[in-house]
């Protein structure tokens, strides 16, 4: 029997698909906990959403009732739910991001700083894993990407699709020495692909010094950024070019740990 003939492929829709903007505010819902603030009433989601307080109400519901979120009994007000934090450690484990840890407490040891590992998430660097992460809680930091060497690293080596500098928008300076315009954020950014690593010298904070490195996948893509960090008068200019060494030597190793052997650079 000849084979039926194939239905002509759907055109490609131009408008969001039905329920696409519900998800899509379900979703930035939950980024109004990133501050580990204290608990956030409907109200207080509405303001940062933009959205009426009965709409803000009715996704919130949606997600207490999926585990994403919980309502406190007594002031009515919302938290992350254990949904959120289930979901988080499966994918710490599955990233490997456990194994990361003794290579960079082996790090902190050898540099006498502070050693951190981070992945990009929108216009900030987070921290994983390393000694910026909380031990009470176990969260790192989210910084801001052009005032930080694990932020210029990520920017250094972008992935597919990854937005451009240009979408960070405003460059908020933080002390003196901030990057605040885009074409010296750009050639700043040259220069560390040229160096293979990125220096932040008191652009995020005052008296601080980081060296950052990538950990780099075959395709040239920065999948993590590893940071040694400490205070100018201990992470030397002559001690710079060892701690260098010891960065690039604890991001090999974590290359391996952390990537596939089919998606590791050469």
């Amino acid at each position: 029997m000849p084979e039926a003939a194939k239905a002509p492929a759907p055109p490609v829709p131009q408008t969001p698909p039905a329920g696409a903007q519900a998800v899509h505010r379900a979703l930035n819902l939950l980024h109004c906990f990133h501050d580990n603030g204290p608990d956030l009433s409907a109200s207080d989601l509405a303001r940062r959403m933009g959205l009426s307080v009965s709409t803000a109400h009715r996704l919130a519901r949606t997600l207490v009732s999926t585990g994403f979120l919980e309502q406190d009994a007594h002031t009515a007000r919302y938290r992350l739910g254990p949904t959120v934090a289930e979901l988080g450690q499966l994918t710490f484990h599955q990233r490997g991001l456990h194994l990361a840890g003794p290579e960079l407490d082996a790090l902190a040891r050898r540099t006498g700083a502070t050693a951190d590992l981070a992945i990009r998430s929108g216009p900030h660097a987070v921290i994983l894993v390393g000694g910026s992460v909380r031990p009470d809680d176990g969260l790192g930091l989210r910084r801001p990407l052009h005032s930080t060497a694990l932020g210029k690293v990520l920017l250094a080596w972008p992935g597919a699709g990854d937005p451009e500098p240009a979408s960070l928008g405003p460059l908020t300076a933080f002390t003196d020495r901030t990057i605040t315009e885009l074409h010296s954020l750009e050639q700043e950014l040259a220069g560390v692909r040229a160096a293979g690593h990125a220096l932040n010298d008191g652009e995020s904070a005052a008296g601080v010094r980081t060296l950052a490195v990538p950990v780099l996948d075959c395709t040239g893509h920065a999948r993590f950024a590893l940071a040694v960090r400490s205070t100018p008068d201990r992470l030397t200019a002559d001690r710079l070019p060892g701690a260098l060494v010891q960065a690039k030597t604890c991001a090999a190793a974590l290359a391996v740990l952390l990537l596939p052997p089919d998606q590791r650079a050469a």
